[in-house]
């Protein structure tokens, strides 16, 4: 396999953001052979930072778990939902978003500072290209910053410039992570790595969790043992509802508690529902109480 940064064959100039960008001069470190989640993820939203490794593995997942790209559709939304109303109705102004991903439309800084300009946020996540695009993108607005760290380490992230400059600890401050714990597997204790960054945050907070779940045995493997090769051990475990329970027990649950995404307060989305449910996102919001 060709290293980082390397030049595929054949390959054309990728158009990224509105500006051309050479296959052989991506930043160091981006590998665009091995199938990225961040960018797996921007295909099925219908993205433009994303590379044949990555549009090659969601078809071979789309054939086994087809409702796929309306999961990714709705999850979407349900981030746009979570957002706005703990801006809107709850008053948060301070965002940290875990495994953010890469920009797309209607991004978290986007939507709280439609409620609020005043609002911050800090996007974290552990993909080159997430910072090199991020941080571009940004750059303008000094509201918001952009750190590629590995959302395990939640003494670097929570020590890190960028986080003390600008979020507040002594006001609420919304942790998210949005479809990002089953890229960790139990080795590392997703449970944990919750608990630990709820103790950190001021009373009165929030967490936003929610995750890949399945009911089928056999999907769960297939999708684990698919992802974890494709990405070369970047990847978890699509795990069940009972797990995402443990992981929000020390946190008050905010109405309708621990749901599949597409019906936590829904709106008018203009999305397609998902039709089959061989898995789901399954998650909810929760208070920080002491």
């Amino acid at each position: 396999m060709s290293g980082p940064g390397a030049r595929r064959s054949g390959a054309r100039p990728v158009v990224s953001w509105g500006r051309l960008v050479e296959p052989d001069r991506l930043p160091y470190g981006i590998d665009v052979n091995t199938p990225s989640v961040a960018r797996m993820y921007d295909s099925l939203l219908g993205g433009r930072d994303n590379y044949p490794a990555d549009r090659a593995a969601c078809s071979a997942l789309l054939e086994k778990v087809p409702s796929m790209r309306e999961l990714a559709l709705n999850n979407r939304q349900f981030l746009r939902r979570v957002v706005h109303t703990l801006a809107k109705d709850f008053g948060v102004r301070q965002f940290i978003d875990h495994g953010s991903g890469l920009p797309t439309l209607d991004n978290v800084h986007e939507i709280a500072q439609r409620v609020d300009d005043r609002s911050r946020v800090v996007y974290i996540d552990n993909d080159p290209i997430v910072r090199n695009i991020g941080g571009a993108i940004l750059e303008r607005n000094d509201r918001t910053a952009v750190i590629q760290a590995d959302m395990r380490h939640t003494e670097n992230i929570f020590t890190h410039p960028s986080v003390t400059g600008l979020i507040d600890m002594r006001e609420p401050v919304a942790a998210l992570f949005v479809s990002v714990l089953h890229c960790l597997p139990d080795s590392d204790d997703p449970g944990a790595l919750i608990a630990d960054v709820a103790s950190r945050l001021p009373d009165g907070s929030f967490m936003v969790v929610c995750q890949l779940v399945s009911g089928s045995p056999a999907i769960r493997d297939f999708v684990t043992g698919f992802m974890d090769e494709q990405t070369q051990g970047n990847w978890g475990r699509v795990r069940e509802k009972s797990d995402v329970a443990a992981y929000c027990a020390p946190l008050d649950l905010v109405e309708p508690g621990l749901v599949e995404v597409s019906r936590w307060r829904p709106g008018a989305d203009d999305v397609p529902p998902q039709l089959t449910f061989e898995w789901e996102e399954y998650g909810g919001v929760g208070q920080v109480r002491r």
